[in-house]
């Protein structure tokens, strides 16, 4: 079978700049040296070794932000999260896995942290030597992050006070091997979103417990974690108390457009099997890839990677110009793995009956792309999002009734 090709043109476009350009292949090399597709039936272990050989090559100090604490840059690089995240998954989906929680994870300290808990926490997940998370989920709030339960009681005293944490937390990546959760809870400041703050949770804080791991179709660690009167100093919460939302809302729009840069590595990968396939694989005299059928699915392959390249980097970009991308980051996510699970779909279907087989490039793809389309808010909710934020924009240009001409 001929060698892997990969199309990297899109590094042209003016979304990059130089220093992006000189990562990205910098870590294709690396990866190409270091990184397995596979890895063994012990998840929680390949994941811990895959963040030590991320750390070790250099590639955590991009999921912090801050230079005094390891950190490449002194603000989170979103258009080199996003490379980092498309060129890992593109080599393997656990890689991918490894570095983006190392970054969900901290990311809320990056962005609202004190000084003391950047020190305390950030240096750690650079170094390999400490595992994040981000606990925000529950069993009846998922989406819904207002109809959280798990609550948190202020007890003022002499030394400062103390949080007491009480409530489940559910579909928590890294659940079990994490060294601590950046975990939101319900403080009461007002109803609603409002009432939440953030905390930093040690994995060893009395009350904290790992109610069950759970196991899924790509496998990843992940686990429900349970609560019961955990008590976590004043100086472990992350910003001010109520702030809660708006601090998970600004790491997921870090963090959510770097979904979608993962969905187009996946998605890249498999327009390469399949561009491999169709040009070796003979059939009736000719190969593959002389069927019109065939070239007309490459190239809604093609059309719907730059299509989902095109949003996922615009979003990247636009963050890193200090805008906010709330609406673009959710196109970015809603397209990026939408159209990564049509293309991987398409892919295994040129495969024929090997595309089923277990853990061929294009079979392991299907499982992993699943998921994307799920979590960090499932492709309905970025519709609700990215309307949401339309109607918010036409309100604020428009009179009520009033037409625009």
């Amino acid at each position: 079978m001929p060698a892997l090709t990969l199309d990297t043109s899109y590094l042209d476009w003016p979304f990059f700049e130089p220093k992006h350009r000189v990562l990205q292949a910098s870590l294709d090399a690396w990866a190409r040296e270091h990184i397995a597709p596979a890895h063994g039936a012990d998840i929680d272990q390949a994941c811990r070794d895959l963040v030590q050989q991320l750390a070790a090559g250099g590639w955590l100090q991009h999921a912090i932000a801050g230079s005094v604490y390891g950190a490449t840059e002194n603000q989170i690089d979103t258009r080199a999260i996003c490379l980092i995240r498309e060129t890992l998954a593109r080599h393997a989906g656990l890689a991918d896995f490894a570095f983006a929680m190392q970054g969900l994870g901290s990311g809320a300290i990056s962005l609202f942290g004190s000084a003391q808990q950047k020190q305390n926490y950030l240096p750690p997940v650079a170094q390999g030597r400490a595992i994040a998370a981000f606990a925000l989920s529950e069993p009846d709030a998922g989406s819904d992050v207002a109809a959280m339960q798990c609550a948190a009681e202020l007890v003022a005293s002499e030394e400062g006070g103390h949080y007491v944490l009480n409530g489940e937390k559910t579909w928590i990546s890294n659940g079990g091997i994490a060294d601590f959760y950046v975990l939101f809870a319900r403080t009461g400041e007002a109803p609603g979103a409002r009432g939440i703050s953030a905390f930093i949770v040690d994995a060893t804080s009395a009350g904290l417990e790992i109610a069950e791991r759970i196991h899924l179709m790509a496998p990843h660690p992940l686990a429900r974690l349970r609560l019961t009167n955990c008590r976590i100093p004043v100086s472990q919460r992350i910003g001010e108390a109520g702030q809660g939302f708006k601090v998970a809302m600004a790491t997921l729009d870090v963090f959510r457009t770097s979904v979608a840069a993962a969905a187009l590595g996946f998605a890249r990968r498999a327009l390469a099997e399949a561009m491999r396939r169709a040009t070796s694989r003979k059939m009736f005299g000719q190969t593959l890839a002389d069927f019109q059928l065939t070239q007309a699915k490459l190239a809604q392959m093609a059309t719907a990677i730059d299509s989902a390249a095109l949003l996922t980097y615009r979003a990247a970009w636009l963050r890193d110009q200090g805008k906010k991308v709330t609406k673009e980051a959710a196109m970015a996510k809603l397209v990026a793995t939408e159209n990564a699970q049509q293309v991987i779909d398409a892919a295994l279907q040129m495969f024929g009956g090997m595309g089923v087989m277990s853990e061929v490039p294009v079979e392991r793809l299907y499982r992993e792309i699943r998921a994307l389309r799920i979590y960090e808010g499932a492709s309905e909710v970025q519709q609700l999002i990215i309307a949401r934020e339309l109607l918010k924009d036409y309100a604020a240009v428009t009179e009520p009734g009033q037409l625009i001409s």
